[in-house]
C-alpha cells in the first residue's frame, strides 16, 4: 500500500493537455496562461512525491516524462510570448525543476535519467516545444498506457512527413536520430531501428540524410 500512496497522480496534467494542446501537439500557449496556477500545483504535486526506488520502470519514466514536458511548458509561459525556446537564456541548463528537495535541469532529466533507462523512445515522448520536435502528446503518460503510449508516439513521429522522408532509396530523418544516434543503435542500425515503425521497404545501402531542424514555436495557430 505504501508505495500506491506515493505515487503521483497525473490527472491533473492530463486535463491541462487536453485542454490546450491539439491533435497535432501544439499548444495553445495563450490561453494556458490563464491556467498557469493549475500547472504550477502538478509540478509542485511532482515535486513532493518524487521516485521512489521500489517504483516499477514505468512508473518512473512516466513520471519523468511528463515532468519534463510540464516543465518546458511551464518554462514558455514564463517567457512568453517568445518565437523559440532557443531564445531564452540557457533553457536546458539552468537548475529550477525541483524534484524532492533538490533541483533539476531539463537537461538533467534527460541526459541522466531518461536516456539511461535504456528505452531510446523516450526521444519520441519528451517535447522540446519546437515544431521540429516530436508533438506533444495531448494526453499525460502513465505507467499502464507506456508501452503503448511509446509505441503510438514512435509511429506518429517516425511516419510524420514534416519530420521524416522515408523512400526505398532515399532516406530524409530529423536531426533526433543524428544527435541520439548511439541510443538508437545498440542492436543495429539506423535503418534496423526504423523498418519496424514504417510500411516502405527501405534498402540497406539507402543513405541518410538530415533535414533542418525548425526550432520556432510549437504555438496552435
Amino acid at each position: 500500500m505504501e508505495n500506491t500512496i506515493s505515487l503521483p497522480n497525473h490527472e491533473l496534467w492530463n486535463t491541462l493537455l487536453t485542454t490546450y494542446v491539439n491533435d497535432k501537439g501544439d499548444v495553445d500557449y495563450k490561453s494556458f496562461l490563464n491556467d498557469i496556477s493549475s500547472l504550477e500545483e502538478y509540478l509542485g504535486h511532482l515535486a513532493e512525491n518524487s521516485p521512489k526506488k521500489d517504483w516499477s520502470k514505468n512508473e518512473k519514466l512516466a513520471y519523468y516524462i511528463n515532468l519534463y514536458n510540464a516543465a518546458t511548458v511551464k518554462l514558455i509561459l514564463d517567457n512568453y510570448p517568445t518565437k523559440s525556446i532557443k531564445d531564452i537564456k540557457n533553457p536546458w541548463g539552468k537548475d529550477w525543476v525541483k524534484i524532492g528537495k533538490g533541483l533539476l535541469s531539463l537537461g538533467d532529466i534527460e541526459h541522466k535519467v531518461l536516456r539511461k533507462m535504456n528505452e531510446p523512445r523516450i526521444h519520441f515522448a519528451i517535447n522540446c516545444a519546437s515544431f521540429s520536435c516530436p508533438k506533444l502528446l495531448n494526453k499525460a503518460f502513465t505507467a499502464s498506457q507506456m508501452e503503448a503510449q511509446l509505441q503510438k508516439t514512435t509511429h506518429d513521429f517516425i511516419n510524420d512527413k514534416t519530420r521524416n522522408i522515408i523512400s526505398k532509396h532515399k532516406i530524409q530523418l530529423s536531426n533526433i536520430f543524428k544527435w541520439y544516434k548511439k541510443d538508437f543503435t545498440e542492436n543495429g542500425s539506423l535503418i534496423d531501428y526504423i523498418k519496424p515503425y514504417t510500411e516502405v521497404n527501405i534498402d540497406v545501402d539507402t543513405d541518410i540524410n538530415y533535414l533542418k531542424y525548425d526550432w520556432n514555436l510549437n504555438e496552435a495557430q
